[in-house]
């Protein structure tokens, strides 16, 4: 018999409370400013939340959290994760340093706990978390207006980029592959379940009206279908949910008015990142191109020019007609595909049969 899959533990969907907090946070941000450089600054301290809680989930992934330490070892991540919450509103401002203070805190955290998990591999995202981004975060929470900006998003970059640079040595890292898409599926739930619940709330400040209702209706019908693009086919990007809210909640705010060309881009450009995102890890796994996903962030970027001119309800119904459109094209292919004596789309090889 194998092994029993790993599971999620009831103390890492305790942890996740604390990034609902802190998603709900970000999207305020951007609630605040939409526009490009608010978008970036949204970002930037995005990426540091996402990374905190991608190595709580490593470390969940290769260890046994259900005992006493590792529990209050998460239990102490998840303070950190709640102070950079609490310092997101005014992160840019008076927070600056209990922002980057506590993710390096958390970040040290992590390092302690997962050192023995990485033992060779010494360029690693802990250990550079640890000795390079926690401490420019806190130093850019020490410095004010662009400095501030610069180092933080500099320690973004490094975050970023040290998987990329590590990713042969730590290809030897024995993961539990059941784990991670579960974790990351979860994380993906928190972003689209704060959009919805942002929507909601925000609608039942306005005044009812048949315009509005229809807002709610189609931002509702569109997280349904950025859902079905993760879930009923592929795994890969998180951000977008979390920008695309913002927008979303602008329109229902103002459903017969038209789209500020910033948010447009937003809205429009990053579900054609999201997508297109998708192309890259299909070619990274199996070599070969996601033509469906790829022309569907196509048709979103061709949508764009005209999204300023038409209502606000009417750009977001013809962003949900393409990502309907595009999970019915898929929903075909994979039921051409259910027969056994064709080859599976998504590999070079023979679909296994039972």
């Amino acid at each position: 018999m194998p092994d029993q899959e790993k599971r999620v533990a009831w103390v890492e969907l305790f942890f996740d409370l604390v990034f609902v907090v802190a998603v709900t946070q970000v999207s305020g941000l951007l609630h605040d400013d939409h526009s490009w450089s608010g978008a970036a600054r949204a970002l930037v301290v995005f990426i540091p939340i996402y990374w905190a809680w991608v190595g709580t989930t490593m470390h969940a992934n290769l260890h046994d959290v259900d005992r006493a330490g590792a529990r209050l070892g998460i239990f102490a991540v998840g303070l950190c994760g709640l102070f950079m919450a609490l310092a997101l509103p005014e992160a840019y401002e008076s927070h600056g340093l209990l922002f980057g203070g506590s993710y390096w805190a958390a970040r040290l955290l992590l390092y302690a706990l997962m050192r023995r998990s990485y033992r060779g591999v010494g360029l690693n995202p802990f250990s550079a978390a640890a000795f390079v981004t926690g401490p420019l975060l806190t130093l850019g929470g020490l410095a004010d207006g662009n400095v501030r900006l610069a180092l933080w998003a500099l320690a973004a970059g490094v975050d970023l980029l040290v998987p990329f640079l590590a990713r042969r040595r730590m290809a030897g890292i024995a993961y539990e592959p059941s784990h991670l898409p579960e974790r990351f599926g979860l994380f993906l739930i928190i972003a689209l379940g704060e959009s919805v619940a942002e929507a909601c709330k925000v609608a039942a400040e306005q005044a009812v009206t048949p315009a509005r209702l229809a807002a709610v209706a189609v931002a509702f019908a569109l997280a349904c279908a950025l859902w079905w693009v993760y879930f009923a086919f592929a795994a890969g990007a998180i951000r977008h949910a979390v920008r695309t809210a913002e927008v979303a909640i602008e329109v229902i705010l103002h459903p017969v008015e038209h789209l500020h060309l910033d948010a447009a881009a937003l809205f429009f450009g990053g579900t054609a990142l999201y997508l297109a995102t998708f192309g890259y890890t299909r070619w990274q796994m199996f070599r070969t191109v996601s033509t469906t996903r790829l022309s569907a962030a196509a048709g979103c970027l061709a949508l764009l020019p005209a999204a300023t001119f038409v209502p606000a309800l009417g750009a977001m119904a013809a962003l949900t007609v393409v990502l309907v459109a595009l999970n019915i094209w898929e929903a075909r292919i994979a039921h051409r595909y259910e027969d056994p004596e064709r080859d599976y789309p998504y590999t070079n090889v023979e679909r296994p049969t039972a």
